[in-house]
């Protein structure tokens, strides 16, 4: 734990401290060697947490993104349970920043737990099986209505470089089917390439990717899941359209920390758009 109560305030670790379990009000004991990340631990128990894992330095530094008062924050349910969350927002985001793996179970009940919540997820370790791969439009541009993108996996290089199909070709084509995005899967084959300033000039930080051997239960995740490469930008794992497409949409950890601070519902982070700049479109960023 980085905060402890120490004669009744929230403190830092410190070499030979001495203090109180904010969540149970058990003796905390400060842990400052030279070689390990400063923090409390219970004196002679198990942390009164389930939900507590192991603080690594990247732990610590999203904690530190936010004001003191926001962080290592306990929460009871009507039933009496009590957890710790990493970090709630003055207006009621929980944020659990998460490095080791987690089964169902417990995402799910951390899920009903705290209701309100976002996941960030430490990436690092998996970068080298998550392929991000061709812009997409807004999906709620009118563009975008039209077009049925095939799904890029490494093994398929065309697809990973934008392919699609068009809905109102298909409805011409086919006068007698029922044709929409959900049920569309044939017809004549278009490259990215065609529409190319008509997309960027539709893009919000939109991407296709491929998660090789993925961490399923965060696919299945019912609060958004915000994944941390280590740059400056997070990306958050999404359902483009009613296609059922896999996407992804980069957001500055700038706007993300801002937006946890003032909306007040942990699906409204990153829905009010500002201009992309032409470098950040490069970089495939996504500015605040």
């Amino acid at each position: 734990m980085q905060l402890a109560l120490v004669d009744s305030e929230r403190l830092e670790a410190f070499p030979g401290g001495r203090g109180q379990c904010p969540t149970c009000g058990a003796a905390m004991v400060a842990k400052c060697g030279p070689r390990i990340l400063h923090h409390w631990a219970h004196a002679g128990r198990r942390n009164c947490d389930p939900w507590w894992e192991n603080e690594t330095e990247w732990h610590r530094d999203w904690k530190n993104l936010f004001p003191e008062a926001c962080r290592e924050i306990s929460h009871t349910a009507p039933d009496g349970e009590i957890h710790r969350a990493d970090i709630r927002t003055p207006t009621g985001i929980y944020i659990e920043v998460q490095h080791s793996a987690m089964t169902d179970a417990e995402r799910i009940s951390r899920e009903a737990f705290y209701k309100n919540l976002v996941w960030v997820i430490d990436g690092r370790a998996f970068r080298d099986n998550f392929d991000i791969y061709h812009i997409l439009p807004d999906p709620g541009s009118e563009l975008a209505q039209d077009l049925v993108w095939s799904k890029a996996t490494r093994s398929m290089q065309g697809a990973a470089r934008g392919l699609f199909f068009r809905v109102s070709e298909g409805r011409k084509d086919y006068p007698g089917e029922y044709i929409s995005k959900a049920t569309l899967s044939f017809g004549e084959i278009h490259s990215l390439r065609e529409l190319q300033t008509e997309i960027e000039q539709a893009y919000r930080g939109h991407h296709q990717y491929d998660w090789v051997r993925p961490r399923r239960t965060w696919l299945d995740a019912t609060c958004p899941v915000y994944i941390d490469f280590g740059d400056e930008h997070l990306v958050r794992l999404e359902i483009y359209d009613e296609s059922n497409l896999p996407c992804i949409r980069y957001v500055s950890k700038r706007k993300f920390v801002h937006d946890v601070m003032v909306e007040t519902d942990a699906g409204a982070i990153a829905t009010r758009f500002y201009p992309i700049t032409t470098a950040d479109r490069v970089s495939g960023g996504f500015a605040i």
